[in-house]
């Protein structure tokens, strides 16, 4: 066996990366300062770059380089060709807008390298962590039982909930061995529950909607015509559907999912926030009958990526299906210490405590400002609606149910549209990209940014006369 000999100068270059460097430490605290002090965000281009080989060669070597190149670099290259999802003028596919003071937490949490996996390691975190998901499992209408873990995003968590939900059935219909398990959902459910179901070996039940809402109605007409009803087990609803804010009849199939002992999980990624408003609040009273729900408080809740919680009625089930065994994890489990283990209620072991910035954040600014950000995304969207209809050449789609809003320039193509928003954004007023609606390409607003103002929205339909 051949010996490496021993290199002081390979040993000197790794202990030089845990040293402090104050020269290193003062030029990214203060790109980071003046990033937080830009006002408003600007859109910035995205993907107009295209020479990236070019603008990244040679950036990484054998002995490294100077940090103030790199950031350089990245500051007049890289940072260039992204788009500012946090600008307030970036209204397409679901914004972000995180308040000033979870972006300064999110450093802490990654200056302390903070690991949220176990009550072990992070039982402060942990702690924090669950205040939030009270705060929110309160909104919904749920006890002081209810609880669960933050997540990465809204596809982890809508799986993660419906394994729950499928091995539930499982442990409680014997009579189902060996059959095929159903969940019903809605044509206009997102992308990510049916690849949820793919993954977890599931059958859709898909009920058409009426008017893209998902209704108790229409479930109870396709069961009443269904061969095989029993093997139907679970209900995702969708609290505000990502591509027009339509809140699914959450009263009626949550009552029907109790009265049938169904497991009952309402994704709410985008929408689920708007149970906290004064405005829409009441469209969200069904909350009340979940047994699982997600949001995500990287959208709508003012938090930096990436993060999504995840709320169980009873989770009690969630640890059934989700507790990891292993002989190096024999020491996580204490039952009778009841300690609250993150890694119990997902698919995850390891994981950022990224629950943090938005607890930092609710406890500097309060609730009741959470509540009114989250109106003011309603009420520019509601502006936006009633300016678009006074416009002789636009056309209203539908009223806004949350904060998005769907309307047809007359008379547009689809090479109008992409020429229309490509034109946006190079001119730095908006990024707005068109969606499809019934078949037809149309243009869509996603508010959410307190800061969007009606000047933003008056000077980009302007655009279109």
């Amino acid at each position: 066996m051949n010996m490496l000999p021993w290199d002081a100068g390979v040993m000197s270059n790794a202990n030089e990366m845990f040293q402090f460097d104050p020269g290193m430490t003062d030029l990214i605290f203060e790109y980071c300062r003046n990033r937080l002090a830009e006002d408003p965000v600007p859109l910035d281009f995205g993907g107009i770059a295209t020479n990236f080989e070019e603008a990244l060669e040679g950036l990484i070597t054998p002995q490294g380089q100077d940090a103030r190149a790199i950031l350089d670099r990245y500051d007049k290259v890289i940072s260039k060709a992204i788009i500012s999802v946090d600008s307030p003028r970036f209204l397409s596919f679901i914004p972000a807008a995180p308040t000033k003071a979870s972006l300064l937490f999110d450093m802490v949490v990654s200056a302390s390298s903070l690991n949220g996996t176990s009550w072990l390691e992070g039982a402060g975190t942990i702690a924090a962590e669950n205040q939030v998901l009270k705060f929110l499992s309160r909104a919904a209408g749920l006890d002081d039982h209810a609880g669960g873990c933050f997540v990465s995003g809204g596809s982890t968590g809508n799986l993660s909930a419906l394994v729950v939900a499928r091995d539930r059935a499982r442990r409680n219909n014997p009579a189902l061995a060996g059959r095929r398990l159903r969940f019903a959902v809605s044509e206009e459910a997102h992308s990510s529950i049916a690849g949820a179901l793919r993954v977890i070996d599931v059958d859709a039940l898909i009920v058409p909607t009426i008017d893209h809402r998902f209704t108790i109605e229409q479930l109870l007409a396709v069961l009443e015509s269904d061969q095989d009803p029993e093997t139907v087990v679970a209900i995702v609803a969708t609290g505000g559907t990502t591509n027009a804010g339509i809140v699914d009849d959450l009263e009626g199939l949550g009552q029907y999912a109790r009265e049938h002992e169904l497991w009952f999980h309402v994704d709410g990624a985008y929408g689920g926030a708007a149970m906290l408003s004064t405005l829409r609040g009441d469209l969200f009273k069904g909350m009340r009958h979940v047994d699982s729900f997600i949001v995500d408080p990287h959208k709508w809740l003012f938090a930096p990526f990436d993060c999504a919680a995840l709320i169980y009625r009873n989770p009690e089930e969630a640890k059934k299906t989700h507790t990891q065994t292993a002989a190096y994890l024999d020491i996580i489990h204490d039952e009778e210490k009841q300690e609250w283990n993150p890694t119990d209620y997902a698919i995850h072991l390891t994981r950022r405590s990224r629950g943090l910035p938005i607890w930092f954040s609710l406890c500097v600014y309060g609730t009741d400002a959470y509540v009114a950000a989250v109106d003011d995304g309603i009420r520019i969207a509601e502006h936006a609606a009633h300016v678009i209809e006074a416009h002789p050449n636009l056309e209203l789609i539908r009223p806004p149910g949350l904060s998005i809003v769907l309307f047809r320039r007359k008379g547009w193509s689809d090479e109008h549209y992409n020429e229309w928003s490509e034109k946006l954004l190079r001119d730095q007023i908006g990024f707005v990209t068109p969606t499809k609606w019934e078949g037809e390409t149309v243009a869509r607003f996603a508010f959410l940014h307190p800061e969007t103002s009606n000047e933003m929205v008056a000077e980009i339909l302007a655009t279109m006369n």
